[in-house]
């Protein structure tokens, strides 16, 4: 087997991976019943984080054998790949609107990889790495406080999960700068570029998990794998020295690429808005209630008692109040 088709094959099993750890996260989000960021007693919750690892390894593995033009693209695959796999084991439809915005998406962000990364690409100096992690850090606590501040769930998700891109890409942008300047013979002299690496994949991983809470799978999903990538890219762009291949025309295709994926997401994101919530939770809610207004009357219908028997003086009825149509 050639070293292309090696590649090809890794980055398509990573990009599965992705898949499957994400359709876990979602289900252990719909469950609704634990911590929003950081489910730790759900052991299918760390079945996950295992997921995730082995994507990240295989993803790895396939840069070894293959170039980043090929292995960065089929990443993109991650929202194809999970869309009918969580269809298929877990009974979550997808209706047309959502594969044309995850369409979008992944042909976009496939584009726009294909198209950036070119020679004279330089390491980070030490002063770029701190402005680059404390910008970072700042960036992601206000993407928080905002989401906090949105009313819409699906609008909140979308906003958490491009902070659990951001966290990733920069996460990236470091992985690639350690890898290139890590000996053996001084193993421990990037500790603080692994430590920012460590915090930042660990502040994507909540992120990402708080993300699905209400806001089903395609859209989410398809916003970490589309803002992980392109944060990557720009930072490539503007602290690597890498470029646009082909010139202008390279960069005018760029951007119409940036557009069709950004055009995916908004599609995603409108599709989650324009549809009620669907988790288990709130359909069981809503059964209950439904269930509970169909026992009960109406307001203002009569309510038959029947005739009493016997003779009495006076008669006493105690009125009991109940939920009649969902009000209280």
């Amino acid at each position: 087997m050639s070293p292309l088709v090696l590649s090809v094959l890794l980055s398509l099993v990573s990009a599965v991976a992705y898949a499957a750890a994400a359709i876990v996260q979602e289900r252990v989000a719909a469950a609704a019943d634990g911590p929003r960021y950081a489910p730790l007693r759900r052991p299918a919750w760390w079945g996950a984080v295992l997921l995730n690892g082995v994507g990240a390894a295989l993803h790895v593995a396939a840069l070894a054998y293959g170039p980043l033009s090929l292995v960065q693209p089929l990443g993109a695959l991650t929202i194809v790949f999970a869309l009918p796999m969580a269809a298929l084991f877990v009974g979550r439809r997808v209706g047309r609107s959502a594969w044309r915005g995850a369409l979008m998406a992944t042909v976009g962000l496939a584009g726009l990889l294909s198209l950036t990364g070119g020679p004279g690409a330089h390491p980070l100096s030490d002063p770029d790495r701190r402005l680059l992690a404390a910008v970072t850090f700042g960036a992601v606590a206000l993407l928080f406080a905002l989401a906090h501040l949105v009313g819409r769930s699906a609008l909140r998700a979308v906003i958490l999960a491009a902070a659990a891109g951001v966290s990733f890409g920069i996460a990236s942008v470091f992985t690639k700068t350690v890898a290139e300047e890590w000996t053996p013979r001084a193993p421990l002299a990037e500790w603080t570029s692994l430590l920012v690496l460590s915090a930042l994949a660990i502040t994507g991983l909540l992120l990402s998990q708080a993300s699905y809470r209400g806001a089903g799978l395609a859209a989410p999903l398809a916003t970490v794998t589309v803002v992980n990538p392109v944060i990557a890219a720009a930072v490539g762009l503007t602290l690597f020295g890498e470029s646009f291949r082909y010139g202008a025309a390279g960069t005018v295709a760029a951007l119409i690429c940036g557009a069709v994926a950004a055009g995916g997401l908004v599609r995603l994101t409108t599709d989650r808005l324009t549809r009620p919530e669907d988790s288990p939770a709130v359909s069981s809610a809503r059964a209950g209630r439904s269930d509970a207004d169909a026992a009960g009357p109406e307001v203002g219908q009569g309510v038959d008692v029947g005739p009493v028997p016997g003779t009495r003086a006076h008669l006493e009825v105690q009125v009991r109040s109940r939920t009649v149509a969902g009000r209280p």
